[in-house]
C-alpha cells in the first residue's frame, strides 16, 4: 500500500452531488501528494463528468465500488450519512483508509459499525468537520484548549438553507431536509466544544421554531455551554458565532477561508495519521461519540 511520503496517495472519491463537485474533488484533484484515483457515482453519467472533468476514470454500480477500492489506498465520502456509513465499513475491510463527512451515520449501530471496522482493519480515519480542519479555526481551537479556566461557552450556527427565498443546492439533500439543523452542522459546533470544554457529561435538548434545536451541555471540565442549531433560519439572520468566556475574558472564532481549504487540511490529517499509525483526534471513533450525543439530543427533543 502506498503511504504518505513515498508516493501519491491515492484516495477514490464515492458520491458525485453538490458536495462532492463543489469541495472535495477540487481538493482532491489539486493536492500535490494526492492522485485522485477516481470517481464513483450511482448515475453513471454524473460520475462520467465529475471524473472528466478532473482527469481520472469513472465508477459505478456494485462492482464498481470494489473496483475503485482495489486501486485506491484512500477513501473519501460525499454522500449522505447512512449510505457512507456501510460503504466505509466495506472499504475499511478492504484495507482503505477513510476519509468521512460527518455526521458518520446517523444511527448508534452504524457509527459503531464505522469505528469497530476501522479499528479492526487498522486503517486510518479522519471524519471531516470544518472548523477542525480549517487553518485559522483549527489553530484557534488549539489555542483555547490550551487555555485553563473556561466557565462556559455559546455555539450557534444557524443557516438559511430551507428560508425563503435561499436558492443553494445543498437544499435539495433530502437527508438534511429530514434531519435539520441539529445533525448537519450540530457536528461543527460539538467539535469546537468537546476539545476545549471536555467531552459531555450531561445534555439537555428542546426544540426551537422549525428545524432549529437548543442545547444544553454540561463538560467534564466542570464548564458550560449553550448551542442553537438551525437550518430555516430568516436569509438576514444567518451566521455563525461560537465563543468562550473564563478567567483570561472571552475568546470569538475567527472566519475561515471556505471548505476547499478546510477539506485539504483534512487530507493532510489523513495522510499523517497514515504515515505516523497515530489516529486523529476527529476519528471514526470521535465521530462515533457525535452520533450517540445527536441521537440523545434528538430523542429528546421529540419527546419535548
Amino acid at each position: 500500500m502506498t503511504t504518505a511520503g513515498t508516493a501519491p496517495l491515492r484516495i477514490g472519491l464515492l458520491g458525485t452531488g453538490p458536495w462532492a463537485r463543489n469541495t472535495q474533488a477540487p481538493a482532491l484533484a489539486a493536492h500535490p501528494s494526492v492522485e485522485l484515483s477516481g470517481v464513483w457515482g450511482r448515475r453513471a453519467e454524473a460520475a462520467d463528468a465529475l471524473a472528466a472533468a478532473h482527469g481520472t476514470r469513472a465508477y459505478t454500480g456494485e462492482e464498481g465500488i470494489d473496483a475503485l477500492l482495489e486501486t485506491s489506498d484512500a477513501v473519501a465520502f460525499a454522500l449522505p450519512p447512512d449510505v457512507q456509513a456501510p460503504l466505509a465499513v466495506r472499504a475499511a475491510e478492504a484495507g482503505c483508509h477513510v476519509l468521512m463527512d460527518k455526521p458518520v451515520a446517523t444511527t448508534l449501530e452504524g457509527a459503531r459499525a464505522v469505528a469497530d471496522a476501522a479499528e479492526k482493519a487498522g486503517v486510518a480515519s479522519v471524519v471531516f468537520c470544518t472548523l477542525r480542519f480549517a487553518p485559522e479555526t483549527s489553530a484557534w481551537i488549539a489555542e483555547q484548549a490550551a487555555v485553563d479556566g473556561w466557565f462556559t461557552a455559546r455555539a450557534q450556527w444557524l443557516g438559511s438553507l430551507y428560508a425563503e427565498g435561499s436558492t443553494s443546492e445543498y437544499a435539495d439533500s433530502p437527508w438534511r431536509r429530514e434531519k435539520g439543523g441539529l445533525w448537519d452542522v450540530g457536528p461543527h459546533a460539538l467539535s469546537v466544544l468537546i476539545p476545549v470544554l471536555g467531552d459531555v457529561e450531561h445534555l439537555t435538548a428542546a426544540r426551537g421554531p422549525s428545524d432549529t434545536t437548543h442545547l444544553i451541555l454540561r463538560h467534564t471540565s466542570g464548564a458550560s455551554s449553550t448551542v442553537t442549531l438551525g437550518l430555516s433560519t430568516p436569509l438576514g439572520a444567518a451566521g455563525v458565532e461560537i465563543e468562550f468566556r473564563g478567567e483570561r475574558g472571552t475568546a470569538s472564532i475567527p472566519g475561515w477561508d471556505g471548505a476547499e481549504t478546510a477539506f485539504r487540511g483534512a487530507v493532510d490529517a489523513l495522510a499523517e495519521a497514515v504515515r505516523t499509525g497515530v489516529p486523529h483526534a476527529c476519528d471514526a471513533r470521535f465521530g462515533l461519540r457525535l452520533t450517540e450525543l445527536l441521537v440523545a439530543a434528538e430523542t429528546q427533543a421529540q419527546a419535548d
